[in-house]
C-alpha cells in the first residue's frame, strides 16, 4: 500500500490496512512514498496544484512497485483526469467533515470571538480563506503549509499567527487532543474521505479493496465530484460542496462557490434519488455557472 510520508498519511494508510487485513485475512505492508507536494515549501500552485501530493504515487501503482494506494479525496483535483487504468475502488466510510480553528496553547484567545481586528489566521485553503472574510472580514487570513504537527508547532512557537484552522478529522486520526472552535463552514469537496486506488486490470484486487467501500460515501462522493468536475476545480478555486443522504432516503447536495475575499458567492442545494449522484452533481455545478461561479473561480472582480 502506499501513501505519502507525513504522519497523518502514515496513520490513515495503517488504518484502512488493518481494516483489509481483518476483513481479507491479507498482510499488506504500507510503503512511504515522498511526494513533490511533500518536499516543496512554498505555494501549492508552483507545482500544478494538490497534484503534487498523487504524481509520484500514480507512478508508483502504474509500474507494480505498489499495488494499492490511499489517498484523502479532497486532495484529488477535479479539473484533470485521473490515469488510465488506475480505479478507486473503495471511499471508506467518511470521517467528521468540520473545520476547527485552534489558539496558541499560551494564551487567552480562546474562540474565534477573542481575535483581535487584525489578526494573522493560518490556512492553505482558499476556501476556508473565503468563508472566514463572510465571517471576520477583519482577520488577516494567510497562507500556512506543512503538516499537522508542523502547523501546531508555528502557532505555539509564537512566529505570529493568532489562529490556524484544520481538519478536525486530522486531529482526530493522529490522537491530538486540544480545545478549539469549530466552525459553521461549508467543507471542502470529499472532506473526511480517504479513497483507496488501484489497478483496474488487478481484478483481484479490486474485489479485495472493495470490501472496506462504504456505500452511501460513494453516493455522496459520485455527487461532490461531479460537481467538482462540472465547476472544473482546482486547488485554487474557492468551491466548497457537501453531500449527504437524508433520513428518507434522498441523495441531498449544497455547493458554494465564493469570491476569494468571500465578498460574493453563489449556492445551490439539490436533491435526487441516492443513485443518481452524478446527475445531481453535475445539476448542481450547471446551476452555479447560470449563477456566475465561472467568473468567481476566474478571479474576475464583479
Amino acid at each position: 500500500m502506499g501513501t505519502r510520508t507525513s504522519p497523518l498519511a502514515l496513520v490513515q494508510a495503517r488504518g484502512v490496512a488493518a481494516r483489509l487485513e481483518e476483513l481479507a485475512g491479507v498482510r499488506v505492508e504500507v510503503v512511504g512514498i515522498q511526494t513533490a507536494g511533500d518536499r516543496h515549501r512554498g505555494y501549492l500552485g508552483e507545482l500544478g496544484g494538490k497534484g503534487a501530493f498523487m504524481r509520484e504515487i500514480d507512478r508508483a501503482l502504474l509500474a507494480g512497485r505498489v499495488d494499492i494506494a490511499v489517498h484523502c479525496l479532497k486532495d484529488v483535483p477535479g479539473d484533470v483526469p485521473r490515469p488510465e487504468g488506475l480505479v478507486f475502488a473503495a471511499y471508506v466510510e467518511r470521517d467528521d467533515t468540520a473545520d476547527v480553528m485552534l489558539f496558541p496553547m499560551e494564551g487567552e484567545v480562546q474562540c474565534l470571538a477573542d481575535l483581535r481586528p487584525g489578526a494573522r489566521v493560518g490556512t492553505s485553503a482558499v476556501r476556508r480563506r473565503a468563508q472566514l472574510g463572510q465571517i471576520r472580514s477583519d482577520l488577516r487570513v494567510e497562507y500556512l503549509r506543512g503538516n499537522v504537527n508542523s502547523r501546531l508547532g508555528r502557532l505555539d512557537s509564537g512566529e505570529g499567527f493568532d489562529a490556524i484552522v484544520l481538519a478536525r478529522a486530522s486531529l482526530a486520526r493522529l490522537g491530538i487532543e486540544r480545545a478549539g472552535e469549530v466552525l459553521d463552514i461549508v467543507p471542502a469537496v470529499g472532506a473526511g474521505v480517504l479513497a483507496v486506488d488501484c489497478r483496474r486490470a488487478d481484478s483481484h484486487i479490486v474485489e479485495l479493496v472493495r470490501l472496506v467501500d462504504h456505500r452511501d460515501t460513494r453516493r455522496c462522493v459520485s455527487a461532490e465530484r461531479a460537481m467538482l468536475h462540472g465547476l472544473q476545480g482546482h486547488c485554487n478555486s474557492p468551491i466548497a460542496g457537501h453531500a449527504r443522504v437524508e433520513r428518507d432516503g434522498q441523495l441531498s447536495l449544497s455547493g458554494m462557490v465564493f469570491a476569494r475575499d468571500g465578498s460574493v458567492f453563489v449556492h445551490s442545494h439539490e436533491l435526487s434519488p441516492p443513485d443518481k449522484g452524478g446527475d445531481l452533481g453535475a445539476y448542481v455545478a450547471s446551476d452555479l455557472l447560470r449563477k456566475g461561479a465561472r467568473d468567481l473561480i476566474d478571479g474576475i472582480p464583479h
